[in-house]
């Protein structure tokens, strides 16, 4: 276990953090949304420390190649899912519902296409696409333009709504390319 692997569990493990944070929020408790928007800054933060030390330490693992994506996945998804479900942020503050299902159905078919191209070839290496690093950054900055009540926090998501679904093409194309190979016989 090293050091870029810690620092990729503590990002999970900040998630719940996160979410008592945005569940517990009222107008009285402000104080909530802005321990939420910290912890999610550092949890976004750690994403690229974890990064910057497994390439500049030589510290790449097939672990942290497979735990870095989730834990974003796992930030990313569970912060969508509070800021667009919780009734306690301000309509104009809220997240619409269909960005959130923009977001996690395009993870979703991430996720189950990895698993089938995994169990179909037993070879999946997780290279990540400029568009898909656009779409998730632009994602984190939503998270952080929702908490901090930005008024233009609509046009962020509307820009990550794009480059999500166009990432989730693109990724979905990689797939079929990959499945697209001949059966060897025997």
């Amino acid at each position: 276990m090293n050091l870029a692997n810690k620092i990729t569990i503590s990002r999970i493990f900040s998630v719940p953090f996160f979410v008592a944070c945005i569940l517990y929020y009222t107008a009285d408790k402000e104080y909530l949304r802005f321990v939420a928007l910290g912890i999610f800054i550092l949890a976004a933060l750690s994403d690229a420390v974890d990064g910057y030390i497994a390439r500049t330490r030589k510290q790449k693992t097939v672990l942290g190649t497979f735990i870095d994506p989730v834990a974003d996945k796992i930030l990313l998804i569970t912060a969508f899912i509070s800021l667009s479900m919780v009734g306690t942020f301000p309509g104009q503050h809220r997240l619409p519902a269909w960005v959130t299902l923009t977001i996690v159905s395009r993870d979703a078919i991430i996720v189950l296409g990895s698993v089938i191209i995994h169990v179909m070839t037993q070879n999946l290496k997780v290279q990540p696409s400029i568009l898909g690093k656009l779409a998730t950054s632009f994602q984190m900055l939503t998270v952080i333009s929702v908490l901090l009540y930005f008024p233009y926090a609509y046009l962020l998501w509307n820009i990550a709504v794009v480059f999500t679904v166009t990432s989730g093409i693109l990724y979905i194309r990689i797939g079929i390319k990959l499945l697209d190979v001949p059966i060897r016989q025997a």
